[in-house]
């Protein structure tokens, strides 16, 4: 199966002014063959403009056939089949079986946003009937629900080649409000973005949609990005990546004639607290599954736990042999792309550069070209709490146990923490009351509090929050996960003293699609 190198300018194809880019297989480090056309600012703006042009049509499309689009988006994928797979793991290096079970993730996130949308629960349809003989003054008819902001920009994340990439949860949830959305693909899985890109353009077809609901752009620089963001049409980013390129475009969105949200999920440490009492009790169990989750994926994932606090005595000595004994077991592996083994090998060396920073354990493996070498590092929790350098996240296989003195140099490294998607507590029952302000001090500084368990893996259901105060995302009111997240891309109007044909189907009398509406505060699906 060949494979579209070319823009998709909604259903037209570009070829930019000639200049290609090619994908690198990170396991052999060698160069694919296919060469993709990089976009050029006519590109966007014409994406852009292609957009803005079908966003009436689109936001104003039936819901049954809006989310039969993502459902058929999910069918496509999933027809790709091996081609899909072997593409995704020749150019990220991840196994086949790890592509199978994301590619799982992101067809149940677009078929999980389909049912959503059908209830007509996301419009959030509020009414305040009319009192007009209230006195002093009458009260007017208001009505209220939630509409789609516009055109969407979305970037392609390095670490999910599908689940945050052209189809992942940012173009779902932005296709699901209404939103189209230009998908600026990530250079390190170009063919991986292009067969999907072209699933969504195959689905938008089959259903009729406006042409310029999406469109995939390729760029392995900044250009196509920055004027992306940049664009007067554009409403909304969703971005996942480092803080570094997540501020970088939250700063461009604020500086615009009319600046626009950035929801960019960055940097996460994702802290744990380990209680004496559950090491006293589960040392060796706590340490294996601590072994196993730091070098889950090469360490390569946003919730990966790259920090580790004990309280200094017989069970924190018990833990760390544990998990020396489970460490050296472990073994390198491939990172997603040559950036990302380039930036661990810094980040890491500059970390155990800093003074009483040393190493803990590392894996008894050397690393190969490409790969990460799974590493503790150890430090005071004294110095922890006076030097900054030690809250920076290494993204890969890298953690940090801090050795506190007592409670109170515990408490205080807590405080200290930046905001984080993750927190998590390892005790047991007498540990909990003991320490019952560690866990307040955690829950304000974390998307997710976590009791028991560890926090990679993102189970995608409406209770999920996946996000967090500054630097893990830009706005640590919303998720990036689950249906919830879709409140990213809507914004509320409301309706005063407005004539009934000129009402949204949700906020008429009648109540035509028989959705749950709150009236006059009281939660109804009858109409008035």
């Amino acid at each position: 199966m060949s494979i579209e190198r070319r823009n998709r300018i909604g259903f037209e194809f570009s070829e930019g002014s000639g200049s290609t880019m090619q994908g690198v297989n990170p396991v052999t480090n060698t160069m694919i063959p296919d060469k993709f056309f990089i976009a050029t600012p006519e590109d966007v703006d014409k994406a852009m403009r292609k957009a803005q042009a079908a966003f009436h049509a689109y936001s104003t499309s039936n819901w049954n056939q809006r989310a039969a689009f993502l459902e058929t988006i999910a069918d496509e994928m999933e027809a790709l089949g091996d081609v899909l797979v072997k593409k995704a793991s020749e150019e990220t290096g991840l196994p086949e079986a790890r592509i199978i079970g994301e590619r799982g993730r992101t067809t149940s996130q677009l078929r999980m946003f389909a049912s959503y949308i059908r209830t007509g629960n996301w419009v959030e349809a509020t009414i305040d009937t009319a009192i007009p003989d209230r006195t002093p003054v009458p009260k007017p008819d208001l009505r209220k629900m939630m509409v789609p902001l516009g055109p969407v920009v979305v970037f392609g994340a390095s670490n999910f080649p599908l689940a945050y990439s052209v189809a992942g949860g940012d173009t779902a949830a932005a296709l699901a409000a209404g939103c189209p959305v230009l998908v600026k693909a990530h250079p390190g899985h170009p063919g991986t973005s292009a067969l999907v890109g072209e699933a969504i353009i195959k689905a938008a077809k089959k259903h009729n949609m406006p042409d310029g609901v999406f469109s995939l752009l390729f760029d392995n620089g900044f250009a196509v990005g920055q004027a992306l963001v940049g664009h007067p049409h554009a409403t909304a980013v969703g971005f996942t990546g480092s803080v570094g390129g997540g501020r970088a475009l939250f700063d461009i969105a604020a500086k615009r004639p009319n600046p626009i949200p950035v929801f960019a999920e960055m940097g996460s440490t994702n802290p744990v607290i380990l209680l004496p009492q559950a090491l006293k009790v589960r040392a060796k169990a706590v340490a294996e599954e601590y072994a196993g989750s730091i070098t889950l994926g090469v360490g390569q994932f946003c919730t990966n736990p790259g920090l580790l606090f004990g309280i200094k005595g017989e069970e924190l000595e018990v833990f760390k042999k544990h998990l020396k004994n489970a460490f050296v077991q472990t073994n390198p592996g491939t990172m997603l792309h040559e950036g990302i083994e380039k930036a661990f090998v810094q980040k890491s060396g500059k970390m155990l550069s800093e003074p009483d920073v040393a190493v803990l354990v590392e894996s008894d493996a050397q690393a190969s070209t490409g790969q990460g070498r799974p590493t503790v590092a150890a430090a005071k929790g004294s110095e922890f709490i006076t030097n900054p350098a030690l809250h920076e996240e290494v993204f890969g296989p890298f953690s940090m146990l801090i050795e506190c003195e007592n409670a109170k140099e515990l408490k205080e490294c807590v405080k200290a923490l930046h905001g984080q998607l993750t927190g998590t507590l390892i005790g047991e029952p007498s540990d909990f009351k003991v320490h019952v302000s560690i866990a307040y001090q955690l829950q304000q500084k974390v998307g997710r509090l976590i009791f028991n368990g560890v926090p990679t893996g993102v189970e995608v259901c409406p209770s999920m929050m996946h996000g967090g105060p500054y630097p893990a995302t830009t706005d640590s009111r919303f998720t990036a996960v689950g249906i919830h997240s879709i409140k990213r891309f809507l914004r509320p109007v409301a309706f005063q003293n407005t004539p009934q044909e000129l009402l949204p189907d949700p906020l008429k009398n009648e109540n035509p699609n028989k959705i749950l509406r709150l009236i006059d505060n009281e939660y109804t699906t009858k109409s008035i």
